[in-house]
């Protein structure tokens, strides 16, 4: 048998990685193509947002079956953008859960099928452990260890980072994630889906000091997070002021209840970061473009002369190039999932 010389090792080591990664997890159908685990050539995402808006949130039927009907042409036009065939493809990379498991069932179908026609190995990739390697795309620097919250619709998660694949959490909500809470409060102010961004937006017009909302801290748990008391104290503001005929101000609501979750927020990240030594601190999820959000925790960071890392708005939302960086680093660590890769709705972050 031959022995392989340096050259040829050399050769084997600087091999590019491509990765066709797609995620259907809630409302969005992506693909992306990512080269070597940083290099995204192609980020392609069908949005349903204005679809959605008519009811008021997702509807998970209607989302499946958009799903289905986008998935071909979302992973086509994700090939063509990237200026490469499945041929040059060395993996698929999918999101399996946590998420609707109709949406997710189309995701995973579509990878396996491309996987077992193609002959590829089928990486399957945890959504949050995704929007936490969403940092690694534009901070070419940042590697673990770190401290990562993950704030999104369905998830607010304090994570440390403590390898690629590697994840300890370290406080969790007790009850609605934060950007569930901000959807609940639009729609009692009247601003309707998506309420994230239109909270963000109405708040700049209000005083953010106005209505002191309460922030709930857990005193046996000091990472943990609750945001039903907020939320239900904004509905019982507004409800008070109803019967008493007073008239509300909608932005003064929307900055003040927006402050009280950002607060809470930063808190409980920075109580982390000093007693975990840790000088470097991410954001990721959908709630991580909030600009108070941002703002308050660049701040933070500052002041405690911390790194900060967050990525761009459309690495963000729920999109398929963070998946395509995730399955890269498991694929290289040896990750490979059979035919029998289904979806799991609430799959657990660091459970494989």
């Amino acid at each position: 048998m031959a022995k392989i010389g340096k050259e040829d090792e050399n050769m084997v080591e600087q091999k590019d990685v491509m990765i066709l990664a797609i995620e259907s997890s809630c409302d969005e159908t992506a693909a992306s193509v990512v080269k070597n685990g940083r290099e995204v050539l192609s980020n392609v995402i069908s949005s349903q947002i204005e679809l959605h808006k008519l009811y008021g949130g997702v509807v998970p039927e209607i989302a499946s079956r958009k799903h289905i009907e986008k998935i071909n042409q979302v992973i086509e036009e994700a090939l063509s953008e990237a200026k490469v065939t499945l041929d040059d493809i060395d993996a698929i990379g999918v999101t399996y859960g946590p998420g609707l498991v109709g949406a997710l069932l189309v995701g995973v179908a579509e990878a396996k099928a491309i996987a077992y026609a193609k002959k590829l190995p089928l990486v399957g990739v945890h959504h949050i452990e995704g929007h936490i390697s969403a940092n690694y795309i534009e901070n070419l620097e940042l590697e673990p260890p770190f401290l990562c919250l993950v704030v999104s619709g369905g998830h607010t998660h304090l994570v440390c980072v403590k390898d690629y694949g590697t994840y300890e959490i370290l406080g969790r909500t007790r009850d609605d994630a934060a950007g569930e809470a901000f959807d609940k409060v639009a729609r009692a102010i009247g601003l309707g889906y998506p309420g994230g961004p239109k909270i963000d937006k109405l708040s700049k017009e209000g005083d953010p000091d106005a209505i002191p909302f309460p922030r709930a801290h857990i005193e046996d748990s000091p990472y943990d997070f609750s945001f039903s008391g907020v939320k239900s104290a904004v509905l019982n503001y507004i409800n008070g002021c109803k019967m008493k005929g007073i008239e509300y101000n909608r932005a003064d609501i929307a900055a003040s209840f927006q402050k009280a979750v950002t607060d809470v927020l930063v808190d409980n990240a920075m109580h982390a970061v000093k007693e975990y030594g840790l000088n470097k601190f991410a954001i990721a999820g959908g709630v991580a473009s909030n600009s108070s959000l941002r703002a308050a925790m660049k701040q933070a960071c500052e002041k405690n002369e911390i790194e900060f890392y967050y990525p761009s708005p459309i690495f963000c939302t729920d999109n398929a190039a963070m998946i395509g960086v995730a399955a890269y680093y498991e694929y290289i660590n040896g990750t490979r999932h059979g035919w029998d890769l289904n979806a799991v709705p609430n799959l657990k972050l660091g459970e494989r």
